[in-house]
């Protein structure tokens, strides 16, 4: 089969017989054209089936044609959300998103970084799974618009749009201590990560403003999956049911998950054994028994309004530095007063 060879603006300049900056003129809408030749011009697009180069036309008037984003991996239903947010954002410019996953495809940060570089992108999306940027992002971001999503990074002056996870964790451990727990314990996020930093602040905040130091509440760093939060779990309640905590305050829902999977294959009951809560309220987190108490993180939105700060960067708008998004409590089942205190 012979491929037919894709159709230029000379192609169609020379079937209207007219200047290739009269068809310009035309496709772009940015000059004077006389009636006649502006018909002959739509012809002969309708004729040779003409589309425009968009990476081209873009160039020209600096606005992208495609946007990358970097997200840890799509098994987690919070990065998916905040993906889908920037894909409807991106959708409605008739932008194409080229999607990085280090950890799916195995591979560092690196490494997929470098991978999007070549693919010439116009600006990127950053959602770290690390707390540290690549240096062939930050070459990007030397040379072309980066925003960060859901993270911010030490040292780096760039737009980011984010949860005020710090007010939600301390509301949601000031929930839990209110119903008479003090004997707690943190499953917190990777150490490196400014969520897990913030998270792990707020529930500090919390514990100080009910009278517990705020050191002797044991934390166990976790990676953000489900099979740390068992794991975690397992070392957490390892102690005699008078010493072991009575509850356990999780950074983010798939901990939490993981926690609630080995309390059931313990025997322990939550909320009535342990109580447990997690952070980012997946859709998921409704629909377990029992429904978990989290902290709701508007993950689609955020993930639109980070494209949509691109796109101002690229159209050279002010976007200023930090977006910072609601947090709030969701308060389910998987809380309840520890045995024998009433509230």
């Amino acid at each position: 089969m012979t491929l037919r060879r894709r159709p230029t603006m000379k192609d169609v300049a020379e079937h209207a017989r007219v200047s290739v900056s009269t068809v310009s003129y035309v496709l772009n809408d940015s000059g004077p054209v006389a009636p006649e030749r502006r018909n002959r011009v739509l012809d002969a697009v309708r004729v040779l089936e003409y589309s425009p180069n968009e990476s081209a036309r873009n160039l020209k008037r600096r606005s992208a044609s495609t946007i990358g984003m970097v997200v840890p991996e799509l098994t987690n239903q919070f990065f998916a959300m905040v993906a889908e947010g920037v894909q409807r954002a991106a959708s409605a410019r008739d932008v194409l998103v080229v999607l990085v996953m280090p950890e799916a495809a195995e591979q560092p940060e690196e490494k997929q970084a470098k991978l999007l570089r070549s693919q010439r992108v116009d600006g990127v999306i950053y959602l770290s799974g690390t707390g540290s940027m690549p240096a062939s992002i930050y070459k990007l971001a030397r040379s072309g618009p980066v925003v960060l999503v859901d993270e911010q990074i030490p040292g780096l002056e760039l737009p980011a749009v984010v949860c005020d996870s710090r007010k939600g964790a301390r509301e949601v451990a000031a929930h839990v201590l209110a119903q008479g727990h003090r004997r707690i314990a943190v499953i917190g996020g990777p150490p490196a990560l400014w969520t897990a930093q913030q998270r792990l602040a707020g529930y500090r905040e919390a514990c100080a403003g009910a009278g517990i130091d705020p050191d002797s509440v044991p934390v166990y760093a976790g990676d953000y999956r489900q099979a740390s939060g068992a794991a975690l779990a397992a070392e957490a309640l390892a102690g005699p049911a008078d010493e072991r905590p009575t509850a356990l305050l999780c950074a983010n829902d798939m901990m939490a998950i993981g926690v609630i999977e080995h309390c059931k294959a313990t025997g322990l009951r939550v909320p009535e054994d342990v109580s447990v809560v997690g952070f980012d309220d997946l859709p998921l987190s409704a629909l377990l028994t029992p429904r978990l108490t989290s902290v709701r993180q508007p993950a689609h939105d955020m993930g639109f309004r980070a494209a949509t700060a691109l796109f101002d960067l690229l159209e050279n708008s002010d976007t200023g530095s930090i977006g910072l998004l609601p947090a709030t409590v969701q308060l389910r089942d998987s809380v309840a007063p520890p045995a024998g205190v009433s509230t």
